[in-house]
């Protein structure tokens, strides 16, 4: 006895009487950034290696100890890249050291923007340091990525069925969400201040002077492939 043929799969392109329909949906949303970053480099130069070698410790601790100072309004504190470095003379012979060179570069990450400008100024004005930012970002942990992906989904599924109802069909049956990814994009670069948040007074003496600055609006992005049955069409 012989056992019957296997069920054939059914067309990935439907059938008359199932008809499969694919449609795209997407998100995009605009909201205030959650945190900012900003970058203190650190650097020393001299013709004595020790002297170097201290005036950078003493430095380093100047400028962590400045963005330590705003407490809870710095959210992270990291040390990146450090540098040391001998410049050898560029004429006589032999390996004979011209002068040092050191750096550090610090990175804040803030959760509260009313320290950011007033930080930024002062930790600029001390000794041969440069700062850089800030960066706007949302976490990665942000609501927001989920609402973008529930709101493309949503979007996939108003489209699909306005496709149906155009040719007189309804919707029957989900067959496939792909998930093309939440695409969050960055602006990696400071806004140009229109208005600002105040900056913090300081302790026994002068407010330092605080920069205006303007958080910048994050975008993002949420796509999803969708696959639908629908009834047959009325055409």
């Amino acid at each position: 006895m012989t056992n019957p043929p296997p069920a054939s799969a059914p067309p990935p392109y439907g059938t008359p009487d199932q008809p499969r329909l694919a449609v795209r949906g997407e998100a995009r949303l605009e909201v205030d950034p959650e945190i900012a970053r900003i970058a203190v480099t650190v650097a020393v130069r001299g013709t004595d290696r020790r002297t170097a070698l201290e005036d950078l410790t003493r430095r380093n601790a100047e400028a962590r100890d400045l963005i330590r100072s705003y407490g809870d309004a710095v959210e992270k504190l990291e040390t990146g890249a450090l540098l040391v470095t001998p410049e050898l003379g560029r004429h006589g012979r032999g390996e004979r050291v011209r002068r040092y060179h050191g750096r550090v570069r610090l990175a804040a990450t803030f959760s509260d923007f009313t320290a950011l400008g007033e930080l930024s100024t002062r930790a600029a004005d001390l000794e041969l340091t440069s700062v850089e930012g800030p960066w706007w970002a949302l976490r990665p942990d942000s609501p927001v990525h989920r609402e973008a992906r529930q709101q493309a989904v949503r979007e996939a599924v108003t489209r699909a069925r306005e496709y149906a109802e155009a040719m007189g069909a309804e919707l029957t049956a989900v067959l496939e969400i792909a998930d093309e990814g939440a695409e969050r994009q960055e602006a990696w670069m400071a806004t140009e201040a229109t208005r600002g948040y105040g900056g913090l007074a300081v302790p026994g003496g002068e407010a330092a002077p605080a920069l205006d600055l303007e958080p910048q609006r994050q975008t993002v992005y949420a796509r999803v492939n969708a696959r639908f049955t629908m009834t047959r069409p009325q055409l």
